[in-house]
């Protein structure tokens, strides 16, 4: 009986040792980056960018994972085009110079099975700054139409956009900008 529970446990810790972690790639129709933000306290602006990518490394069984997003700047939609030329020029997004904004995680926490909060760096600018992103949302599971393993999350931060050389007009307009993240990721 013990050498039967040894070769269990042996097994389960081989076992473990061969979990790995998986490759996933946002799903481009499904995955996209927002902003919001206090417009002299009359209303809070919702804006987004069309063009969001990430790559998404999950192991779940080792609670550990990345991510490494590109936003397209260019593809800023506030809903008015005058105003998307406006939040490219140089007092805020500055897309001639700064193309895209990325965010590199550094490190996974978990509650439980699903993510929690995602801490990494978020460069807008040029300018590098820690974010730790709240996880609202997880769920991974079969694609009913693609037939493969997919996972999804909506993730937040809010940040202060003066620490980005983005302030113009602060304080009347908020310097704190929330952050929300939506992506779709399909297994590679």
């Amino acid at each position: 009986m013990k050498k039967i529970f040894a070769l269990l446990v042996a097994a389960g810790i081989s076992m473990s040792a061969f979990a790995a972690p998986e490759s996933f790639t946002s799903d481009a129709n499904h995955t996209f980056s927002r902003f919001g933000y206090s417009h002299f306290g009359y209303s809070l602006q919702q804006s987004r960018f069309n063009n969001t990518t990430a790559k998404i490394v999950l192991d779940r069984a080792a609670k550990t994972g990345s991510v490494e997003a590109v936003i397209d700047t260019k593809s800023v939609d506030t809903g008015s085009k005058l105003f998307d030329g406006h939040i490219q020029g140089e007092d805020f997004l500055d897309t001639g110079k700064f193309p895209t904004i990325t965010y590199k995680s550094t490190k996974f926490n978990f509650k439980g099975d699903v993510p929690s909060t995602i801490e990494g760096n978020l460069t807008i600018k040029g300018i590098t700054k820690p974010v730790t992103l709240t996880v609202t949302h997880f769920q991974c599971m079969e694609h009913p139409m693609m037939k493969k393993l997919a996972c999804g999350a909506n993730a937040t931060a809010i940040i202060k956009r003066t620490e980005f050389n983005a302030g113009k007009y602060a304080p009347n307009v908020g310097d704190d900008v929330t952050l929300t993240f939506s992506v779709e990721a399909i297994k590679d």
